[in-house]
């Protein structure tokens, strides 16, 4: 049953925009090839952000057995949530090809150019709805139906609660949104056990509390992207002393609960935890010390690379380094308690 548009505000999704939404559209009678189109495809389920989710599968299913899983639970498991990913990422770029067109860090997105290198929209939702039903497939008949179903969850969960429900409604999307993206802990630890144990729901609430600070971050770098596309990030509605506060306390929150993994993962880890939660602790306090003492616009920062985006750049490796611990700790027998 389709949704009559009346229902939704304006700006909602599924109500597209009139103007340079319509770009994404192929030109009457254009000729696309067919590495075009595949490329098109593939850059829909957005390749960087699903290496960051996978970083964190791995460790976790080494931490789940406590030694290295079997090489084909291990692939089937990374392909299946690259499947799952993909798929909630295009339709993602279904639902927003209308904002992504008024937006620059995103205006490139094959749902939004124009002539041969455009995809249909059409052709992204089956291509997204296929993803999800070949990762489905492949994760409930090659490693268990837990790992299918969770899977499956973290794509509702990403379409409907952040994309459709929060994005375009509340300065809160990214912290409840977020959850999406820790879903890969729970797939990667039911995939072994086939339950669902405290390890993993740590560092379920690890990358929880580890989104707010890096997507904030990024969002203050492209404050006027996210206002000019009417989406109320929060440094788009607070000022950036807010938003850099916030910013403080949700790391604090983060590093508390990567901590409560030690006793579970071992000395290695924990070490590793304290030092790399220092280092983060520390650049998240240089950026609300800039703020609180000038008030300036920290994205306009002189030096060879501004401050949020310093912050973002080190949230990346500073998760990678923590799930490496967790690797090693777990295929060391002597780094245990």
């Amino acid at each position: 049953m389709k949704t009559p548009a009346a229902a939704f505000p304006a700006g909602a999704p599924g109500v597209l925009r009139p103007g340079p939404a319509r770009r994404g559209t192929p030109a009457s009678g254009s000729r696309r090839s067919a590495g075009a189109v595949a490329r098109g495809l593939v850059a829909l389920t957005k390749p960087r952000i699903i290496e960051l989710l996978l970083v964190t599968t791995v460790p976790t299913m080494l931490l789940a057995q406590r030694g290295v899983p079997s090489v084909r639970l291990i692939l089937v498991t990374l392909a299946g949530g690259t499947l799952a990913a993909g798929s909630a990422n295009t339709i993602n770029c279904y639902l927003d090809r209308d904002i992504d067109a008024l937006m620059k860090r995103t205006a490139r997105r094959p749902l939004v150019v124009g002539g041969h290198e455009a995809i249909r929209p059409g052709e992204a939702l089956a291509w997204g709805i296929a993803l999800g039903a070949g990762a489905t497939a492949l994760l409930g008949l090659m490693a268990n139906w837990l790992a299918a179903s969770l899977a499956d969850a973290a794509i509702l969960f990403y379409v409907f609660v952040y994309t459709l429900l929060l994005k375009r409604r509340s300065p809160a999307n990214i912290v409840i949104g977020g959850a999406a993206g820790c879903f890969p802990v729970l797939v990667g630890w039911a995939a072994v056990k086939g339950t669902i144990a405290v390890p993993a729901i740590v560092l379920f609430a690890v990358i929880f509390l580890w989104t707010p600070p890096h997507f904030w971050a990024l969002a203050m770098k492209f404050r006027d992207d996210y206002a000019a596309a009417g989406v109320p990030m929060l440094p788009v509605v607070a000022t950036a002393a807010e938003v850099t506060r916030k910013i403080v306390w949700y790391s604090y929150a983060m590093v508390a609960a990567t901590l409560a993994l030690a006793p579970y993962a071992g000395w290695i880890y924990g070490a590793g935890a304290l030092g790399l939660g220092g280092w983060f602790l520390a650049e998240a306090h240089r950026l609300h010390a800039q703020v609180a003492r000038s008030g300036a616009d920290p994205s306009a920062d002189p030096g060879p690379r501004p401050l949020p985006m310093r912050l973002f750049h080190l949230s990346i490796t500073y998760l990678t380094l923590l799930f490496v611990a967790v690797a090693v700790t777990a295929l060391l027998p002597w780094g245990r308690w």
